[in-house]
């Protein structure tokens, strides 16, 4: 179909002995984003690479566009090349390539480092160089290796609107592997659950953009995600009320039962010790209540 820039059928691939995809299905429409979650080893990276056509497969049928790139959780730059030569690298040389290099490099901020080595980038940079490097290509398929994985949590927050605004202009088709449910809810309009070979989940993000973490909606579809990861999160526990407040004034503090033994009086000559005394019935012990 024309609207599809992906469709997986029945795909096998065997390692070992070993099923790592056992007949899994998948269909990725043209401009449409879809996340993929999974433990580790559990096939994830296997079938980007098969669709990127870095691995084959032992079964099923893969239909994919013709143009693809991937960004991997690795910048990859060529430390010989600067920014613009890396961005262009391997399209052909001349005025328009470098323009359109150019063009790629402002999109992701970084117009001003063409010159620069990718030895004086930050990892936020490079990988935004990398960014650029797919982009320029202008992919009907746009792979991403969890490309955030290796960035601190600001910059990968950062880095998520970026490539979030950049796929929503250029409508790519994206499968973005990645380990982060929020990372998934907040970018994807699908997402995906991969566990014994197959998908077990594939759920259409219903949230408006901008998708905020703490909304309802997201809150639910997180948990749910987690469950289906093998996650399970304790129910929150409600706080217990707070105490009432002491209404007794303050000249009169509520200091409670005085228990106290009173000191024992003297012994008169006319009268019994009263420690060695048994008291009768009627008579107090010797803990007076005040």
């Amino acid at each position: 179909m024309n609207d599809t820039a992906v469709q997986v059928r029945g795909l096998r691939r065997v390692f070992g002995g070993r099923a790592v995809l056992d007949g899994l299905d998948l269909t990725i429409a043209r401009g449409e984003f879809v996340a993929l979650l999974g433990a580790s080893g559990s096939g994830k990276t296997t079938l980007l690479r098969i669709l990127g056509a870095l691995d084959r497969t032992d079964g099923g049928t893969v239909l994919v566009p013709g143009v693809r790139t991937i960004v991997f959780q690795e910048p990859r730059l060529v430390p010989s090349k600067k920014v613009l030569a890396n961005t262009v690298v391997a399209m052909p040389r001349g005025a328009a390539t470098r323009e359109t290099g150019l063009r790629a490099l402002r999109e992701v901020g970084l117009a001003s480092h063409a010159d620069a080595w990718p030895g004086t980038l930050s990892g936020g940079e490079a990988q935004r160089v990398a960014l650029a490097r797919a982009l320029v290509r202008r992919p009907e398929l746009l792979l991403l290796d969890e490309p955030f994985a290796a960035l601190d949590a600001l910059t990968r927050l950062k880095m998520q609107d970026l490539v979030g605004e950049l796929c929503r202009r250029h409508r790519p088709a994206v499968l973005l592997v990645t380990h982060d449910v929020d990372e998934a809810v907040r970018l994807a309009d699908r997402v995906a659950v991969l566990r014994d070979g197959h998908l077990v989940t594939d759920e259409t993000v219903g949230i408006a953009h901008p998708r905020d973490p703490a909304h309802p909606a997201f809150a639910a579809l997180r948990r749910r995600l987690l469950g289906d990861l093998g996650v399970h999160q304790e129910p929150e526990r409600h706080a217990l009320p707070p105490a009432e407040p002491d209404t007794k004034p303050d000249s009169e503090p509520d200091t409670g039962p005085d228990v106290r033994p009173k000191p024992p009086s003297p012994p008169h000559a006319h009268e019994p010790d009263r420690e060695a005394r048994v008291p009768e019935a009627h008579e107090p012990t010797g803990a007076t209540l005040s």
